[in-house]
């Protein structure tokens, strides 16, 4: 993929963390893209709060999105960016949905299971294997700290 596709995906993975920001949404972001050409296919913030369910995290809401834009079962030849490192029950729908890969942009130290906890993409019972690589983008991890910092006053 080309800088200036993962420029594009990055950047709109951020405003969709910043659009969970301003509803008091948990500022994560994601986006599904086409794993060759950066094509996006969908796109969802955090809606735990609005939706009155935890299950209603990105990446939940971001793979349900696109299966239904492909109409299959699996996500196979698409790949995932996220703002934040994936709890585990996202990482265990990343792995169920076979995405290609799996980017994201900040870590999380408390409810990841990525590089984290179950780190469940390592695990030897993990059903489907994909590529992670972390991006380290600052503005991810920035967007977590001025949200949890206005919650604290």
């Amino acid at each position: 993929m080309e800088q200036k596709e993962r420029e594009k995906i990055i950047r709109l993975a951020l405003h969709q963390a910043q659009q969970a920001f301003l509803q008091q949404e948990i500022p994560v972001g994601a986006v599904i893209f086409h794993s060759k050409t950066g094509q996006i296919i969908a796109k969802a913030h955090n809606k735990s709060e609005q939706k009155k369910s935890p299950l209603n995290h990105a990446e939940m809401i971001v793979i349900s999105q696109a299966l239904k834009k492909i109409q299959d079962k699996f996500l196979t030849g698409y790949s995932m960016f996220v703002t934040l490192e994936p709890c585990a029950m996202c990482a265990g729908a990343i792995a169920w949905a076979r995405l290609d890969a799996l980017y994201y942009g900040a870590s999380d130290p408390k409810t990841g299971a990525v590089e984290q906890g179950a780190q469940v993409f390592s695990h030897p019972q993990t059903h489907h294997k994909i590529k992670v690589e972390k991006w380290h983008i600052p503005e991810c991890g920035q967007i977590m700290t001025d949200f949890f910092k206005g919650k604290r006053k």
